[in-house]
Formats: C-alpha cells, structure tokens, sequence
C-alpha cells in the first residue's frame, strides 16, 4: 500500500522507495548472504534521488483474496521452515543497540535479533507453489523470534475471525490445526507454543495502532481500506474472537 505505482523492474534489479534507514537496512541484508540466507533480496546501492536496488527474484507473489495454491499446507509448511532459516541466519547478525529501526510492527518487549516483521504472504515469492523467498524487509527490527512467528501466523493461518477472513481467503481453513501446522514447520518449543497465543493478540494490538496511527494522519489508503474491510468494528470482533478463542489455540499448539 505504501508504495503503490512507485516499484519498477529494471531487468535483474528492482528499484522501489528507499526506507529511511536503508543503509542500516542494506548492511543487514548483505550480513544474512553471508551467513547462508540466501532467500531474501541482495542491495546494489542507492540512488542520487533517494531510491534503492535489490537484486529480482523470480516467482509469483499471491495478493489478496489469496488464491488456494497460497494457502496449501505444503505452502504454510515451507513458509514456517523459511521463516525459520531467516531466523538462524538473524540470529548470527550483531545488532548495534545504538541504531534506530522501524517502530512500526516492533516487538513492544525488544530483543536482540533482527524481525521481518511483515511476513504477510504478499511478501513471499513462490515457486512451483511453494514460498522461496522474503521480501520487502523495510519493518525489520530487533526483537523475540516468537514474536516473528505471531506476526506471521496472523497472515498466514490467518488468525482471522471467519467474518473478516471469508473476504481475503479460501474458505474452510481449520484455524487451529493449521497453527499447530506453523508451529511445527517452525520448530517451535513447547514454552513458545503455550505463549503463542497471547502474543498474537498482542501483535494484533500493535498492528491496529499502526492502522489508527494512518487513519489519523489522512492517509488515503488505509481511509479507503479501512472502510472496505468493516471499520473499527471488524478490529473489534477480530480481538474479541483471538481472546474468546485463546485456549483452543493453545491446546492445539500444545497437543
């Protein structure tokens, strides 16, 4: 949405809008090549007129509504095993405690490794149906791993209520079997899987602020899609639904 009709092509590059802080963003992206993340963009530099190169990956990217080769649980399987490559490779990157990054989809409780944060499926490329790459990194920062893994679920299980999510996925998606799913491709620990569930909702505290923030400033993109996805009132009855449901997620996580 931010960057709507301003990301182009240029053969084997993409140039799009620079983030404020994409030479700290570029150097962490060339760390991860070096500890063996190959699956996300590589930078080529800046331009004169504040724009940025990344190296194109071939594949196809799903929008919303979701198509059902997006939502398979082969799809959701490889998005958890990518998610936790990414997280591996992080892992090993020093993050400098000096240096700003994005508040946006941040965890609120910190951390010390490097989040996507933004692992929605509109920015994975798919192969063959299956997701082999990150993109769009621009709200990296530090933060829980399993703080990563709520924000990711929310798109990819969805941690929707059957209203809202009738609108952007195909229909009849088990929401706790395919929890248990991502959690599993992740390789999640036991501890992580008991704390899942309320860190989800926690993220989608932070994901509503970060939508009221928009709304507040007149920007007419998210005027026009909050309008068309029901209003505050489908933020309402989404966080009601995560809470009156919290334990049967948990006790699917935990099975």
């Amino acid at each position: 949405m931010a960057n709507a009709g301003a990301v182009f092509r240029q053969g084997e590059l993409v140039e799009r809008p620079a983030p404020r802080n994409a030479s700290t963003l570029h150097a962490y992206l060339l760390a991860l090549k070096e500890h063996g993340f190959d699956a996300a963009p590589v930078p080529v530099g800046l331009t004169d007129d504040g724009r940025e190169r990344l190296t194109f990956i071939p594949g196809d990217v799903p929008l919303p509504p979701y198509p059902d080769w997006a939502m398979t649980r082969s799809a959701l399987e490889a998005a958890g095993s990518l998610l936790r490559r990414l997280h591996e490779a992080s892992a090993a990157v020093v993050v400098d405690p000096q240096i700003e990054w994005p508040r946006d989809f941040a965890d609120p409780e910190g951390g010390t490794m490097l989040c996507h944060n933004d692992l929605c499926p509109d920015n994975v490329v798919f192969r063959d149906g299956r997701p082999v790459a990150l993109i769009d990194f621009d709200f990296a920062a530090p933060g829980r791993p399993l703080w990563d893994v709520a924000m990711t679920a929310r798109y990819w299980v969805p941690m929707n209520d059957p209203t809202s999510a009738a609108a952007a996925y195909p229909a009849g998606l088990d929401v706790p079997t395919r929890l248990r799913i991502l959690a599993d491709s992740y390789g999640l620990a036991p501890q992580d899987r008991a704390e899942l569930p309320r860190v989800i909702e926690q993220a989608t505290d932070v994901c509503r602020a970060f939508v009221a923030a928009r709304v507040a400033d007149k920007d007419p993109a998210f005027l026009q899609a909050l309008t068309e996805r029901g209003g505050w009132e489908r933020w309402d009855r989404l966080q009601t639904w995560l809470a009156d449901n919290r334990e049967t997620f948990k006790t699917a996580l935990l099975r």
